[in-house]
């Protein structure tokens, strides 16, 4: 059967395809940020709770303060970048969360789980024993599945050549494991969230050192160690993605179009600058060359998107109606919406203070 047979028609979309293009692009690289933040500091607790030092409970203590804040906010900036990829390739996504659906429905409970399992860990921290490290455990568990679920959706919507395995599992359980891209994509996240958690660690620890507090300069040398580290795992597992893609989008990041390898080569140079001033402890510049990183690297994970569907779709084509008015709506609610997010966050931490007072 032609795979392009079972891909459903575009519809058609109510401005130009760029502004949905640029919020999708905004919306995950603030979503990544504060997805590989909640994953990489419940992995980094987990280790420090396993290995049982007594030392390391000012790090897992602020860790779990602050996890509950991660998982809602990962939950939230969440939603627009699916949103808006639903409107540009929704054929795609749509038809490949229904060939997986039992999975893609059980990252609800799994969100929740987790979330409540922070819950109990932050609010119980001080009584909690031993448990602390199954409570993790619990949370982090259930946010690799999620994110394994999750890479399986993204790599299958890429896939329409897979979809005919619904004719032989049709009970929505259909999972992309046979391309040889998801284990590394997969990796490419999971060691990128202690990365980044590492550097958080580091800028709320150097924050703190600012305003006096004694010991806080040992865990910004500590998040950095952790950024450093995994960015260098981090590196080789990107490199292990890049080769594991079809040679025809490979090819294209090897010299076959320049705009793919100028992305492929100011990415690797960004994410080896950001490990050299990590290890000068350089928190802010690294954070700063961190977020262009991401950014760059966003891009990038768009255009092997774009490559692996261009035999089917190019969503520059896409239809427009001319309606303007949603996309107005839109702008204002984000900006209303940005502006009672950093209002609570005011609030949140102006509480924090009066019960360290």
């Amino acid at each position: 059967m032609d795979p392009a047979a079972l891909i459903p028609e575009a519809l058609p979309i109510p401005v130009a395809w760029g502004w949905f293009y640029a919020f999708l692009l905004l919306t995950f690289i603030l979503h990544l940020l504060v997805m590989n933040i909640m994953l990489g500091s419940s992995i980094i607790a987990l280790i420090h709770h396993l290995r049982g030092k007594t030392e390391t409970e000012p790090l897992t203590h602020d860790i779990a303060l602050k996890l509950p804040f991660t998982i809602a906010f990962a939950v939230n900036f969440g939603v627009a970048p699916l949103l808006f990829l639903q409107v540009l390739y929704g054929q795609f996504l749509y038809t490949s969360s229904v060939l997986m659906a039992v999975y893609w429905l059980a990252v609800i409970g799994l969100v929740i789980m987790a979330y409540l399992s922070a819950y109990i860990y932050d609010f119980k921290y001080a009584s909690l024993g031993t448990l602390k490290a199954v409570l993790l455990l619990i949370v982090t568990l259930c946010l690799l599945a999620t994110a394994f679920i999750y890479t399986n959706n993204m790599t299958l919507m890429l896939n329409p050549q897979v979809w005919t395995g619904y004719f032989d599992n049709p009970g929505g359980t259909l999972l992309n494991l046979s391309d040889p891209t998801l284990i590394p994509r997969y990796l490419h996240f999971v060691v990128a969230s202690m990365a980044v958690a590492g550097l958080f660690i580091a800028l709320i620890w150097s924050h703190k050192a600012n305003r006096g507090e004694t010991g806080a300069q040992r865990w910004v040398r500590h998040g950095m160690t952790w950024f450093a580290y995994a960015s260098i795992a981090q590196i080789a597992v990107g490199l292990w993605f890049l080769v594991a893609l079809p040679q025809p989008i490979l090819l294209l990041f090897m010299g076959g179009s320049n705009l793919h390898t100028t992305v492929l080569l100011v990415g690797v140079s960004l994410a080896v600058l950001t490990v050299i001033t990590a290890m000068r402890h350089k928190v802010y510049l690294t954070a700063g060359l961190l977020t262009a990183t991401v950014s760059v690297m966003v891009f990038q994970r768009d255009l092997v998107r774009d490559a692996y569907l261009s035999p089917y779709f190019d969503v520059s084509a896409r239809a427009v109606t001319g309606e303007f008015l949603p996309l107005i709506l839109f702008v204002v609610t984000l900006a209303a919406g940005l502006v009672v997010v950093a209002w609570m966050l005011k609030l949140a931490a102006e509480a924090g203070k009066e019960a360290q007072s």
